[in-house]
Order: C-alpha cells, then sequence, then structure tokens
C-alpha cells in the first residue's frame, strides 16, 4: 500500500459522519444512551427504521423510549431536554429531517 493510500484510509477510518458526531453529542456528552426497559437493553438505534424519512422529534421521541421516559409526564420537566436534542439532530444531520439510512452508527460509542 502506498503511502498516499494509507493516509487515505487513516482518513476514512478516523472521520466520524454526522451520526457518528450525533450520537456521541447525545450519548457521551448528554447521556442519551439508552437503559433497561422492560428487562430488556434498549438503544435509540433499536428505533431507526432501515428505509423512509425520519424527522428530528421521531429521534427525539425514540431517544426517551430507549431511556424509557414519558417527557409527557412531566413536560416542563423535559422541555429543554427535548428542546436541546431536537436541536443537536438538525445540526448534525443537517435539516430537520432526513433519509434513514443516514443514520448508521460507524463507530461504537
Amino acid at each position: 500500500m502506498t503511502d498516499t493510500a494509507k493516509q487515505a484510509t487513516f482518513i476514512e477510518m478516523t472521520e466520524r459522519t454526522p451520526f457518528d458526531e450525533l450520537m456521541h453529542e447525545v450519548c457521551a456528552d448528554r447521556g442519551w444512551c439508552g437503559a433497561i426497559v422492560d428487562n430488556r437493553p434498549l438503544h435509540v438505534t433499536d428505533f431507526l427504521p432501515g428505509h423512509g424519512t425520519v424527522t428530528a422529534d421521531q429521534f427525539v421521541g425514540w431517544l426517551f423510549e430507549a431511556e424509557g421516559v414519558d417527557p409527557d409526564q412531566n413536560r416542563v420537566k423535559w422541555q429543554s431536554h427535548i428542546d436541546g436534542l431536537r436541536e443537536a439532530f438538525v445540526r448534525h444531520m443537517g435539516g430537520y429531517s432526513v433519509d434513514a439510512r443516514r443514520l448508521i452508527l460507524t463507530e461504537y460509542l
């Protein structure tokens, strides 16, 4: 392998996708990593469809579901989290809705 090919491979292996960046922020930085719910480990990626469109609000809802939290039980308490998680989705994914095929982790958190 040439030096240029080695460098390109290194860059490809170390660059995070927008979804990797989003997941790093919501899990590592904000703590929304999923939980054991009804004796079953859950993670937001368990809810992602294989095709179609995913909105920021759907994604945020799945984050809460993976934590076993119903934000409607205390909307005042959770609203700032909802707003921040929605904003993170839009910022990292480049819009309010994206093709579900873009929501694939390439990096384990």
